[in-house]
């Protein structure tokens, strides 16, 4: 049972990391509205999201970002980028490994966020997993962005798993969206941001945020019928990851 002096604690912690995510927007809000309003201009929103939002909430935090790369990503290409999620610092996690600028697709509750949901909506690609219009319409948009030169950020869990669970099933959306755009998958693997920031509210601290860059799935030569095959190779990828350095 935790005393009350850290579970004060634990709330300060919480407190903090909202106080962080909310003043660079603050700060820099007619930055962003501005990079915002076009598509042509989202890569300038990526770069202040990445440097001025997801690195001064992680140090910030005092979760400093450990990466290891065993494929680096190539400047200019466009990649389906996928990683556990087991925690908020997920996104600010993802946003540090990667500089190619990439569009997550996310669940749309997350526009109810104040603020942050504001640009959500604008620069992300939003899907209501129980409309199958709505998730046949992110192939779409997802389509038009990879055209663009950038890449997609999906967390293939759909969601974040229970306490006690590892590592969730995958769903088949970024394995297929792969496929059909002949994309190579970069499979990460987060291992401490569950430790770190876990969505238990009493929970968490500081310290190292471990993330692993495995080496990139080729699609090139993948049809529509290997999705099945691909989903679970790629999940095996993570899964051992975790399992090995827990």
């Amino acid at each position: 049972m935790l005393t009350v002096a850290r579970q004060t604690g634990h709330i300060l912690y919480r407190i903090w990391f909202h106080i962080l995510v909310a003043v660079p927007i603050i700060l820099f809000l007619p930055f962003l509205v501005v990079f915002a309003t076009r598509e042509s201009w989202y890569p300038q929103f990526f770069w202040m999201a990445r440097n001025l939002w997801a690195k001064p909430i992680l140090y910030g935090m005092f979760c400093w970002p450990k990466v290891t790369y065993e494929e680096r990503l190539v400047k200019g290409s466009s990649y389906m980028l996928v990683a556990n999620h087991t925690s908020m610092l997920d996104i600010m996690l993802m946003l540090a490994v990667s500089k190619n600028p990439f569009v997550f697709v996310g669940k749309k509750e997350l526009v109810n966020i104040p603020l942050f949901g504001f640009f959500y909506k604008r620069v992300c690609i939003m899907v209501d997993r129980e409309d199958t219009q709505s998730r046949t319409g992110v192939y779409r948009r997802a389509q038009k962005r990879l055209q663009q030169g950038l890449s997609i950020c999906i967390f293939p869990e759909g969601g974040v798993p229970e306490e006690h669970v590892v590592l969730d099933n995958f769903k088949d959306g970024a394995f297929k969206m792969a496929i059909s755009h002949k994309i190579p998958i970069v499979p990460m693997t987060f291992l401490d941001n569950k430790k770190r920031f876990s969505f238990t509210f009493l929970s968490g601290g500081p310290g190292k945020c471990r993330a692993k860059v495995h080496s990139f799935v080729d699609t090139e030569a993948l049809k529509p019928e290997d999705t099945s095959t691909l989903r679970r190779s790629v999940r095996e990828i993570i899964l051992n990851d975790l399992i090995n350095k827990s």
